[in-house]
């Protein structure tokens, strides 16, 4: 019984501590810099699935970069930003862009800025 409890408190202890390092390590929410501040669009879409459905230059699944810049400007960077966020469909067809939430709004915006450049 003594060993058991030894056990299960020494396995308690090494957890709390784990827990606390990793806690020091990570910054608070409201004074934290995005990881991606300064990583360009160009970037964030070769990071992430963007190139599964899009070309630079031709049309796959969903429009090429050059045919969306253009069809768009830069007054459309929000609408564009929140269709990446949110997905969308009918635009460009009848095969919907899927949502993609876990990209936050200024990293979209900075892929759409990134896709507007490639005005022909």
């Amino acid at each position: 019984m003594k060993k058991l409890f030894i056990t299960g408190l020494a396995s308690l202890l090494v957890f709390s501590c784990s827990k606390k390092e990793n806690s020091e390590i990570q910054p608070s929410p409201d004074t934290s810099t995005p990881v991606t501040a300064n990583v360009s669009g160009q970037s964030l879409i070769e990071a992430s699935d963007c190139m599964a459905c899009h070309n630079a230059d031709e049309r796959l699944i969903g429009p090429s970069y050059k045919e969306i810049a253009a069809k768009y400007s830069e007054k459309d960077i929000e609408i564009l930003a929140s269709k990446i966020i949110e997905g969308g469909s009918g635009v460009w067809g009848s095969v919907p862009m899927q949502p993609h939430s876990q990209i936050s709004k200024e990293d979209a915006k900075k892929m759409v800025e990134y896709i507007l450049s490639q005005k022909k």
